[in-house]
Parts: C-alpha cells; structure tokens; sequence
C-alpha cells in the first residue's frame, strides 16, 4: 500500500456536501495517519471544515475564477503525493491536476469533464445512492478499510459551546430547557416548505410545552424567519445570523430535535446525533436525505419527484412540499420525541 505523505482533498462545496465528504476524510486519516491532509474548501465554509476531526490544514478558496487560479502557484508549492476530488466538476479537477500531484482521484462519472484530468477514475455502480457511501468509494480505492459505521468526527472546541450558551441564555433558554431547532430557509426556491406551515408547528410545540422554538439560519435567511415568526401567534426565539457556520455543529448539538427544509443545517444535525424531522420536495432522500437511523423524512410522492429543480413544473406548485401538512410533521416531532426530547 502507497505511504501518503501529503495529501491535498478537494470539497469545496456546499455546506451538506461538505459533511458527507467527513466519513471520506475520516477513512482517509485512518488509513495515512503519518500523512498530513489539507482539505480545500470555498471561504465561506472554512470555520466549519476547522472543526472537522483529522484535517491538518484548512486551505480557503474565494468563489471566483481568479480566487481559484490565485492558488496554482501555491498549490504546487506544497508537492502533495495525492490529491482527491470529491467536488467531480471542471473546476476542481482542473485545480487539482494544475497542482501538479502524481496521483489525481475522482469519479469516473464526474460533470463537466472532470474525469479527463483524474490519473484514476473510481466508478460509481449505481445513481441511487447516499451521497456519504458514494463518496467513500474514494476512501476504499485509496485502501482505506471500512469500520463499521461512517465516522462523522467533529473537534470542537469548548469555547464554542460556552458562546452557544450565551447566545441561548440571551434569548431566554437557560440550562437544562428542552428547545427545538427550526430551519424555515433553503438555498433553492423549490425546497422551501410554506412559511404559514412552519409557523402553525412553531405555534402548536410551544402550546403544546415542547420547548422553545429556536429559528436557524444565515444572514442572507433573515427574511425567510421573518416570513414564519409573522404568521406565528406564539414568540419565537430568532438566532438568523447570529452564529457564525463554525458554530452550527456546537448549537445543533444542544438541541431537542431540528424541522428543516432539505439544508445544510440538517445534515450537520444528522451528523451530530440530533434527530431530524425533514421536508423534501424536488431532492432525493435517497440520495441526500439525513443520514443515520432515526431521522424522519416528510414529501407527498408525486410522479415528477424527484427533479432536482430549483424551478416547479407541475400544474400544482410545489405540491411535493405543500401537501404535506402541519399535523403530519407534528406527528413526526411527536414520534420523534420519544427518542429524545431532553436537552443534551
């Protein structure tokens, strides 16, 4: 078996992407533990890929064609022995072979083609598959030795649950209260389950005593829990942009149970040991659902789910997501609750 030394992993997106890349990394360690991995990922997403258990260095990238040619130089400066793509488009294969490694890994059915620059094409037997096992076809191509489970392996540090603990003491939950996340936005228009929804489950948990609800999200998504905290009759507690990415692995971690739409939240809650109530719409559960037992996905199957598209064809807007309705996701928080709804 090759002795990586130095060895470069490429995923530098999106934020779920990012945590079903971690079992790959986590593979990867185990089977180099002398080598040193940097994982090269888009700047936004740096804080969080800091807390990921095994990466030696953090090797941020701006979203943007010169942002990506500024780290040639650089990049080949390191002389990494491997470097794998997990990303499988035109851009980060070709930052990959510009690298200059001997020994550039993708999949044989990367986009764009990507497959053209890889020295070794790793194919994937089937389409329907979790995103997690997909990735770590790459782990085993490399010699890496299954150990069970997939291995989600954060390192984070106390300092960030001493700031979760503020933040959520500020806003009214002090130790031991039980509170439930909920994550109204979503980067695609057609993921989004209907704000007057989640504002009738937010209202009927904390009728009903279940603990507060506490509304996640970034900067950009302070609209979208505007748009549910107005339909509500109850007060919710608003955390929208308040935390930084980093710190989403300690908050989900504190919580009851997350309600989210398909997001990058609610993979880092899967990934965590947090139970998920999901609503799917255009996606794949399949493919991209929360990933672990215990984890409960809510969608009306109609025939053109899924399309994986950001706009909705049907003659019925968005009736993979609208049609589920807000007592069924009650039902599921409520069958979740006998799992766990206790603080941690």
């Amino acid at each position: 078996m090759p002795d990586y030394r130095h060895i470069l992993l490429i995923k530098p997106s999106s934020l779920g992407d990012i945590v079903h890349a971690m079992p790959t990394c986590a593979a990867i360690r185990r089977a180099y533990p002398k080598a040193r991995l940097t994982w090269l990922v888009k700047r936004q997403w740096a804080g969080f890929v800091e807390r990921i258990d095994g990466v030696d260095r953090v090797w941020p990238v701006e979203s943007t064609l010169t942002g990506w040619l500024s780290q040639v130089a650089p990049l080949r400066a390191e002389r990494f022995d491997l470097v794998v793509d997990l990303q499988g488009l035109f851009r980060s294969a070709a930052i990959g072979w510009l690298s200059g490694s001997p020994l550039l890994v993708g999949f044989a059915n990367g986009r764009e083609g990507s497959p053209w620059f890889y020295s070794r094409r790793v194919p994937v037997p089937q389409s329907e598959m979790h995103a997690v096992d997909r990735y770590l076809l790459v782990a085993k191509a490399l010699g890496a030795v299954e150990s069970g489970t997939p291995e989600f392996r954060f390192r984070i540090p106390h300092t960030d649950y001493d700031e979760v603990d503020r933040l959520l003491s500020r806003s009214g939950v002090t130790a031991g209260m039980s509170w439930v996340a909920m994550n109204v936005s979503a980067r695609w228009p057609t993921k989004r389950w209907p704000a007057a929804s989640f504002a009738e489950v937010a209202d009927r948990l904390q009728q009903e005593g279940c603990g507060a609800v506490v509304m996640i999200g970034g900067p950009d998504e302070r609209a979208d829990v505007a748009a549910v905290k107005g339909k509500m009759k109850t007060p919710a507690i608003d955390l929208a942009g308040a935390t930084t990415v980093g710190l989403l692995p300690a908050l989900l971690s504190k919580a009851s149970l997350l309600i989210t739409n398909d997001s990058g939240p609610m993979h880092i809650a899967a990934a965590v040991g947090t139970p998920v109530v999901a609503l799917f719409g255009p996606t794949s559960e399949v493919r991209t659902g929360p990933y672990g037992a215990g984890h409960i996905v809510l969608t009306e199957p109609v025939p053109c789910r899924p399309c994986f598209s950001r706009t909705c064809h049907n003659s019925l807007p968005l009736e993979c997501l609208r049609a589920v309705s807000p007592q069924e996701v009650l039902a599921a928080v409520r069958a979740q609750g006998s799992r766990r709804m206790v603080p941690r």
